[in-house]
């Protein structure tokens, strides 16, 4: 069975006062889609309030399981996912060039 790599990921604003959650087959064009949102048209949630830095992701093999997970996330409280966050990236630093 081929294996496919499926992300959940959390990005925020450069301030880190706004988190996005969502999920992508293709984390590095995500994140580029994100930062020309934030410049153009600002179409989306993280165009207009400029969530372009990614903060946490996670990877998944199948789509159902990474749908599932970040649905699961978008339910927490902010200090949920703060928690989440400091666990895996403290101090939240920036990870676009990491990826």
């Amino acid at each position: 069975m081929k294996n496919y790599n499926f992300f959940v990921y959390i990005t925020t604003n450069p301030g880190k006062t706004v988190l996005y959650t969502g999920v992508t087959n293709d984390l590095y064009s995500r994140m580029e889609q994100h930062f020309d949102d934030c410049i153009n048209e600002k179409k989306t949630f993280a165009g207009k309030y400029f969530c372009y830095n990614l903060i946490y992701f996670e990877r998944h093999t199948y789509i159902q399981h990474a749908i599932e997970r970040e649905k699961e996330i978008k339910g927490w409280s902010r200090d949920k996912k703060k928690k989440l966050i400091d666990d895996f990236n403290p101090g939240w630093k920036f990870l676009n060039n990491e990826i």
